[in-house]
C-alpha cells in the first residue's frame, strides 16, 4: 500500500460521519480514527503483527528537542574465561543455607570438582561442581534467582 492511497482514506475519512477504519491486506494492517478535530486524525501502520507500529501521519507537533545520547559502555571480553553454564532449569543458591557462607566468592581459587552452587529443581537441591580449575572472576546471576537450562553462572579465568 502506497502514501497516496494512505493520503486518500484520510480524506474520504475527514469528509464523511465514519469516525474509525480498519484495512488489513496480507500483512499490511492500517487503522485511521477520526479525532473530536479532523487536524488531530491519526494514522497508525505496522506491516507485521510482531513488528513494532511505526507512525505514517500523526498530528502536526512542535519540533522535538534532541535529545542527550549517553555513551555507551565498553563491552567486555569474556573470551579469554571459561563460562560454566547452568545444567537445568531452576533456582540459583549460592550457599548450602541461608546462613552458611557462599560456595565462592569472586577472586577465589577453585579446583576441578569443588562445588560453585546449588540449582533447585522442584524441591530437589542439585549440587552444581566446575568442571575447571582456576579463579572466580565474576558470578552472573543472584542468589534465589530463578535461571535457566545453558545460563551463564560463572566466568572462571582458567590461567
Amino acid at each position: 500500500m502506497d502514501l497516496k492511497l494512505i493520503k486518500n482514506i484520510i480524506d474520504l475519512i475527514s469528509k464523511s460521519d465514519v469516525n474509525e477504519v480498519s484495512i488489513e491486506e496480507g500483512d499490511f494492517k492500517i487503522k485511521v480514527k477520526k479525532a473530536a478535530d479532523i487536524k488531530d486524525a491519526q494514522v497508525v501502520y505496522h506491516s507485521a503483527p510482531a513488528a513494532p507500529l511505526a507512525p505514517i501521519a500523526a498530528a502536526p507537533t512542535a519540533p522535538a528537542q534532541p535529545a542527550s545520547v549517553a555513551a555507551a559502555p565498553a563491552k567486555e571480553d569474556n573470551s579469554k574465561y571459561t563460562t560454566v553454564k547452568s545444567p537445568m532449569v531452576g533456582t540459583y543458591y549460592k550457599s548450602p543455607s541461608p546462613d552458611a557462607a557462599p560456595f565462592v566468592q569472586v577472586g577465589q581459587s577453585v579446583s576441578k570438582g569443588d562445588p560453585l552452587c546449588i540449582i533447585e529443581a522442584m524441591k530437589i537441591m542439585n549440587e552444581v561442581v566446575s568442571d575447571y580449575s582456576g579463579t572466580i572472576v565474576k558470578i552472573l546471576v543472584d542468589n534465589q534467582q530463578p535461571v535457566e537450562f545453558d545460563q551463564p553462572l560463572f566466568l572462571i579465568d582458567p590461567s
